[in-house]
């Protein structure tokens, strides 16, 4: 067997974004007397969607969040973008190697992938295959979203693998039935492992680990 699909996060996995987000959501906690570090929030938050971030600040705190802490997040998260956001280091080497399908599906909405990935000039790629968990009843960790975009670009889900970087795509992916690699760059690769991710550290070392794993899939299938 070969791949039907490869399957893209989008934050921290295509756009070097997790860190430019955390930092600022940070800062942003700390102005409304919620101090947590970067690393806390690296945690606790990376790969949410915004309402869980929500939930879980409301959840800590005991109260809503401030009105109109959502939408200054993103204002202010916007114009970080615009000075600082790159594609993650190795990412268009790898995807320059990958001649099978690929695609996005993020916790992120549509509206946000378009803009990261328009910045650091990934969008073309993906262009018309972008899948948002708002497009599905439930995001990460629940399979749904996976689940979606398979179904949407033609592909058995045992024939798919999915690039994800936390715990929770991690879990999404295995729980969808598909093979996941965990980028372990702000994860702890024995967090993702633990996860069920075959762990790999270098983007640059994706298009070989997908062959190799290819192979392993097509001799374990001979076997039995």
């Amino acid at each position: 067997m070969t791949w039907d699909l490869i399957i893209f996060d989008c934050d921290g996995v295509l756009v070097d974004s997790e860190s430019i987000a955390n930092r600022l959501f940070s800062e942003m906690l700390g102005e409304i007397g919620l101090p947590m570090t970067y690393e806390e929030t690296i945690r606790q938050f990376m790969g949410c969607s915004m309402p869980a971030w929500v939930a879980l600040i409301e959840e800590r705190s005991s109260r809503p969040v401030p009105p109109g802490f959502v939408s200054d997040f993103y204002a202010r998260l916007h114009a970080v973008f615009q000075r600082e956001l790159y594609a993650v280091p190795g990412i268009i080497s790898a995807l320059d190697r990958i001649s099978l399908p690929i695609c996005v599906a993020s916790n992120g909405t549509l509206t946000k992938m378009r803009t990261t990935l328009g910045l650091t000039g990934l969008l073309p790629r993906f262009e018309g295959r972008l899948f948002s968990a708002t497009q599905v009843e439930r995001g990460k960790p629940f399979p749904d979203l996976f689940l979606y975009a398979a179904q949407r670009m033609g592909a058995m889900t045992s024939h798919c693998a999915v690039i994800e970087d936390s715990p929770l795509g991690v879990q999404a992916g295995i729980a969808a039935g598909m093979q996941v690699f965990g980028y372990a760059r702000l994860s702890g690769p024995d967090t993702l492992a633990a996860s069920g991710a075959r762990v790999f550290s270098d983007m640059e070392e994706l298009p070989e680990l997908l062959q190799t794993a290819a192979a392993d899939r097509r001799s374990f299938t001979k076997t039995i």
